[in-house]
């Protein structure tokens, strides 16, 4: 099996972007608006914790899979490039956990 990165899902989801919307679910998600969008996400967010919790290793799996196909719709929608995550990801890994979340509180945006 050929290995499948975040990388090449965020690729995937470009060309996807770029169909019609009655050949891709992408662009229908899309089209309809980055408020759709996060609904989407929210709604897998909430698939995958339950699964968390209350069933097997591969529900959570694939939960987690849509959950991660439905974050790079957002990140899309947005104009957010997975560089851009992984560069703010990079940021927070100079200090603790506890004291780069405590930077957070109050700040919106």
């Amino acid at each position: 099996m050929k290995k499948f990165s975040l990388r090449e899902l965020e690729k995937r989801v470009a060309v996807r972007a770029k169909a019609s919307a009655t050949d891709s679910y992408t662009r229908s998600l899309l089209d309809a608006g980055v408020e759709k969008c996060a609904k989407k996400l929210n709604e897998e967010a909430l698939e995958t914790a339950l699964a968390a919790v209350g069933q097997d290793k591969k529900r959570v799996i694939s939960e987690a899979s849509d959950l991660l196909y439905h974050l790079m719709i957002v990140l899309k929608a947005r104009g957010v490039t997975l560089a851009q995550v992984e560069a703010e990801l990079g940021k927070r890994t100079a200090q603790s956990g506890h004291a780069e979340k405590a930077s957070r509180k109050g700040r919106k945006g």
